[in-house]
């Protein structure tokens, strides 16, 4: 563990340190008149136990973005030292103001994350997210150099060259975006690169949903054990949490940050065990703290109790979607990691797929485009076609393609194309 004392503190110890922080977030935004506002004038002496943050209104990703540059930002005293945002590409972007101290509690939790996962002092860790506003490649960076690791920070793209520098400098953890490693593996394929050279063992993949059967192929294929690090540009990058060797759940951070799951119709807490979308608030930020935001992830609490690995903080689910992910196809709902989960069942189909759904007539038609293995047999679409109708209900077109028919964007996946409103 990087921090022992913080990292199995009883649940009691925690839940008493989780009431005197959410107490001083309150007192920090509410010196922001913006946020006294939208939270009614509450006060920190009105919280008398943990479960009094429910009476809170929700935050959420618009009011972030109505907010923008610096409506909701609390950190004037301290002086602001950096700036990370979102890609904002539905209106403005969300703006995540650091000060000093919020760099620093970002290496704190990436050095836990990274300890979690079974990296040292005497590992070599190559960075492949990108470095600049975008989150991912800082929030790894800085972690290892708490650590103390050697960092290897190469950032986006280059892929061969990403290959022979892990090769040559013998990179032992590799972090990347969740579907980066299917390009690692391709190109290493296409330029008859030996994987076997590489003496990687630990992969920490997040940013985007990926499938437990992705998870499998890759760590089959890169001769690794992987870890699945969460968090998001709102609650201050990667960091959030991190499974552990036992693999039994992510654990979060609770003495910095507050996870609740709530129906996404309501907004009414569910039970423990039950799938909803997850609210974060976070308690030691002071940039940009927030107060019950609502992620859109959906996933649920695991376990309160101690973790094998000695943990104690709550282990939530692997992300199963997002909210404003659903896909709705002639009344059917369903989610793209879902049907990535049935798709990578079957040998002779590759890891790269598409959901095309386009307008017919007075209707809809859905294909499914994915890429095959050498020897696929053309009897593969068939049973897929069977399976995601016996099992989600839906009936789509399946179109089997060489490998390299769909395109490769240099950040996340597009796994969805809809083009029922184009004409």
């Amino acid at each position: 563990m990087f921090a022992p004392e913080a990292e199995t503190l009883p649940r009691e110890a925690l839940e008493r340190l989780t009431l005197e922080r959410m107490r001083a977030t309150l007192a920090r935004v509410g010196a922001n008149g913006a946020w006294a506002r939208r939270l009614g004038g509450v006060r920190p002496e009105d919280l008398r136990r943990v479960e009094d943050w429910r009476r809170l209104p929700f935050l959420t990703k618009e009011e972030l973005r109505d907010a923008y540059p610096f409506g909701l930002a609390c950190g004037d005293r301290e002086g602001y030292r950096r700036i990370h945002m979102s890609s904002g590409t539905t209106g403005n972007p969300i703006l995540n103001p650091y000060t000093a101290g919020d760099v620093a509690q970002w290496g704190e939790v990436m050095a836990r994350c990274y300890a979690a996962a079974g990296v040292t002092r005497n590992d070599v860790i190559q960075i492949t997210p990108s470095f600049g506003l975008f989150t991912g490649g800082f929030g790894v960076h800085y972690g290892a150099e708490r650590l103390g690791a050697m960092v290897v920070p190469i950032g986006a793209g280059r892929t061969l060259l990403q290959l022979k520098l892990m090769r040559d400098l013998r990179a032992t953890v590799l972090t990347a975006i969740a579907t980066y490693p299917l390009r690692l593996i391709e190109v290493a394929r296409e330029e008859t690169f030996d994987l076997h050279s590489l003496t990687l063992r630990v992969g920490i993949f997040g940013s985007e949903i990926w499938s437990d059967e992705l998870r499998a192929r890759i760590d089959a294929d890169l001769a690794i054990r992987s870890f699945d690090i969460i968090g998001m540009t709102e609650t201050g990058g990667p960091g959030l949490g991190i499974d552990c060797a036992a693999r039994a759940g992510i654990h979060v951070w609770e003495d910095h940050y507050h996870p609740e799951i709530v129906d996404p119709a309501t907004g009414a807490p569910v039970a423990d065990g039950v799938e909803g979308e997850l609210v974060v608030s976070t308690l030691t930020r002071e940039g940009l703290p927030l107060v019950r935001y609502r992620t859109h992830d959906l996933t649920r609490v695991v376990s309160r109790a101690p973790c094998d690995c000695g943990r104690t903080a709550l282990r939530l689910d692997r992300l199963r979607g997002r909210t404003d992910d659903m896909v709705i196809s002639k009344g059917v709902n369903f989610y793209p990691r879902q049907v990535e989960s049935l798709l990578l069942r079957h040998p002779g189909l590759g890891p790269e797929y598409q959901i095309v759904l386009e307008a017919d007539g007075g209707g809809e038609r859905m294909t499914i485009v994915v890429e095959t293995a050498p020897g696929c047999a053309p009897s593969v679409a068939e049973r897929v076609r069977r399976e995601l109708r016996d099992l989600l209900s839906l009936s789509p077109e399946i179109r089997l393609c060489p490998p390299g028919t769909i395109e490769r964007p240099q950040g996340k996946a597009v796994r969805v194309v809809d083009r029922r409103g184009q004409r």
